[in-house]
């Protein structure tokens, strides 16, 4: 009698969906960059609009708030005397309000004096697309009637969709279409530092940065913040 055969065993499956890499942000801009960075600005601010006394700064929320105080600070110190201060929720303005989740209002704050016949400096955190500074502006029309207004961010990561230039600039970062830049803030995220990384699954639509973003402040490696 021939001997049984015996069946080999079945070589084992082979998951489809390999195991990816988390990819490790890298520090572009640490601590003592970004306060180098914020003093450069201040100072940019005063020389070209030769003093303090025309100005009023202006954060978007959530990240540029905290910049504007900042960079206030700085004025403060050279001038004597304090800048007028506040903060400008742009959330209403934005181009894709009803395409994206709904996002919670953010606060605008004014300072009393206003800003009709003012150089209004906007302050944001990075810029991108430029769709949030477009959102800003219409803002501002719906405010009041400065003398002009300038722009000013810590990150510049290119990649515009629109013709909006910063005014001052505290890093220009070269970056690709599926790398995410990151702000974190002392005042909100318990240290400062700017970082960068992959992103594992790039959206390919057009970006934008959510309600979580703004709040861990982060802005979409495919879409922008501003």
């Amino acid at each position: 009698m021939s001997p049984a055969l015996v069946p080999e065993p079945a070589p084992e499956s082979v998951s489809e969906t390999a195991p990816v890499a988390k990819a490790v942000p890298r520090t572009v801009l640490d601590a003592s960059d970004i306060s180098r960075a914020l003093t450069r600005i201040a100072h940019e601010i005063l020389e070209r609009n030769r003093g303090a006394d025309p100005v009023v700064l202006l954060g978007i929320p959530t990240r540029g708030v905290g910049l504007a105080s900042r960079i206030s600070d700085r004025i403060a110190a050279v001038e004597g005397r304090s800048v007028p201060t506040g903060s400008l929720d742009v959330t209403m303005y934005r181009d894709d309000i009803g395409l994206k989740p709904a996002r919670a209002l953010e606060h605008t704050d004014i300072p009393p004096g206003g800003i009709d016949g003012k150089v209004v400096v906007l302050i944001d955190d990075v810029l991108f697309s430029g769709r949030t500074i477009r959102a800003a502006l219409d803002a501002i029309g719906d405010i009041g009637r400065p003398r002009a207004v300038q722009l000013a961010v810590l990150v510049d990561r290119g990649h515009r969709e629109l013709p909006i230039r910063a005014d001052y600039v505290g890093k220009n970062l070269p970056t690709s279409l599926v790398e995410r830049v990151t702000v974190h803030l002392t005042e909100y995220d318990g240290a400062d530092a700017v970082l960068i990384a992959d992103q594992t699954h790039p959206d390919k639509s057009r970006p934008d940065r959510t309600s979580a973003d703004k709040k861990s402040g982060s802005t979409d490696k495919t879409g922008a913040s501003a």
